[in-house]
């Protein structure tokens, strides 16, 4: 497989405060690549580094062989790389159609018409009801965003990653505060929906992470200190004593 992404020396530090210290690594071409590690280890930092919103201190940002380092995010969603956030970022009084169908606009380089009826348009209606079916989320495309349950939510935010036609996906914990019942119908919908993508997720809960993952990097303390498959990182000693622990 082909490189997608190449991570290259990633430094990262706030007033002094050093995040990053040199994170190094490549995801393959339609590979599912998860970040793991504890609290304050960077992970969250180095996916607003990837998605644009920050600025690397040094290092540099391959995408399909283009340096993307410190390119704002709406052009990196116009080249195809698409986030969700830890932190649902919905529109709550729009209906969850709306939303979608925000997103569905933005690839078609389409700006808000006040003269137009943002649903008249049949292709993109139907790009956006095929959106809903796929993650399960049909039948309450007339509810206001507001109205979902929390894991419902965390299903639309992925629908709206989905809606710009992303190649490269990344999803911040989509798990986040789920039951458990939740995370199950969440794992298998991201791997239904993401077998022709490439994806890099963070993610605390162990059971999605080796449920999906092709590759997992241990980020700790700022930098990586191992990527490897499930298996090997599963029983790597280095992980179990930094985060995994031995149970």
């Amino acid at each position: 497989m082909s490189d997608h992404l190449h991570i290259q020396n990633i430094h990262k530090d706030f007033s002094g405060l050093k995040v990053l210290t040199g994170v190094d690594f490549k995801v393959a071409d339609k590979q599912r690549h998860a970040i793991i590690g504890p609290n304050g280890a960077g992970k969250t930092t180095l996916f607003n580094i990837i998605s644009g919103k920050f600025k690397p201190s040094s290092g540099a940002i391959l995408y399909k062989g283009e340096d993307i380092s410190g390119k704002p995010p709406h052009l990196l969603n116009r080249r195809g790389l698409s986030r969700s956030f830890q932190i649902s970022n919905l529109f709550q009084e729009l209906t969850v159609f709306e939303n979608v169908l925000t997103g569905v606009r933005s690839r078609h380089r389409m700006r808000c018409n006040f003269f137009k009826r943002p649903n008249s348009d049949c292709t993109l209606c139907a790009a956006t009801e095929a959106i809903l079916e796929n993650v399960g989320l049909i039948n309450e495309k007339d509810k206001p965003a507001s109205s979902l349950s929390y894991g419902k939510q965390r299903a639309l935010e992925i629908a709206i990653t989905l809606s710009t036609e992303p190649e490269l996906i990344l999803l911040d914990e989509p798990t986040a505060g789920m039951t458990r019942e939740e995370t199950e119908l969440a794992i298998r919908m991201i791997d239904r929906l993401t077998k022709n993508h490439t994806l890099i997720i963070i993610e605390h809960d162990m059971d999605v992470v080796f449920s999906l993952a092709h590759i997992i990097s241990v980020l700790h303390y700022g930098t990586i200190l191992v990527s490897d498959t499930p298996d090997k990182i599963r029983n790597d000693q280095r992980v179990k004593d930094a985060y995994l622990g031995e149970g």
